[in-house]
């Protein structure tokens, strides 16, 4: 019985003295040499469903893609210089053809665009693309394009720093989260 209670009290002490910190474990995290970026907050309609809007087909200029987006970073969006927008077509519909479009610029919606939220803080603005400008930038007839095609639209925010933030160096926290709602992606489907 004397041998289990010497193993247990050397047990015991080996995790006490293997559970003492060493000074470089504690050193303090430097926050101000910390690195940080931002996102587009899509405000409404809130929360973004699978990013999904619809235009018809029978009224291009009068349907659109709307939504307001509010530019976060770690100083109220003082670092936010622009929103740059791609657009590329998918076509669905192969009885008309294939007729996909690769990403082309659709559009860079400037800083100066978006106006401080005096809820927030942050800058807010509108952004909206209708079914005439998407066919527009892409080039496409209306004809080669049916109901069940798509647009893509890709948005990158660009910080005054030279930074730049798009989904694909976000995390899914941020793009796929209801609380950040910040897709940087948006899908236009086309209906009759």
């Amino acid at each position: 019985m004397k041998h289990i209670q010497s193993v247990l009290l050397i047990c015991l002490l080996i995790m006490i003295c293997g559970g003492c910190d060493s000074p470089l474990e504690n050193e303090r995290i430097d926050e101000f040499s910390l690195q940080s970026g931002g996102y587009m907050r899509v405000v409404t309609p809130y929360p973004v469903l699978a990013n999904t809007f619809t235009v018809s087909l029978a009224n291009m200029s009068g349907t659109k893609l709307e939504c307001q987006h509010e530019a976060i970073t770690k100083d109220k969006g003082a670092l936010f210089s622009s929103y740059d927008l791609t657009i590329r077509f998918v076509d669905n519909t192969p009885a008309n053809g294939t007729n996909n479009v690769a990403d082309v610029t659709l559009r860079k919606i400037p800083a100066t665009s978006y106006t401080k939220d005096a809820s927030t803080g942050y800058p807010r603005a509108t952004m909206t693309i209708t079914g005439e400008e998407a066919l527009k930038a892409t080039g496409l007839d209306p004809k080669s394009v049916s109901a069940g095609d798509r647009f893509e639209v890709t948005g990158t925010m660009l910080l005054t720093d030279g930074k730049s933030f798009t989904a694909s160096n976000t995390t899914i926290d941020i793009t796929g989260g209801a609380f950040y709602s910040s897709p940087f992606f948006y899908r236009i489907n086309v209906g009759l």
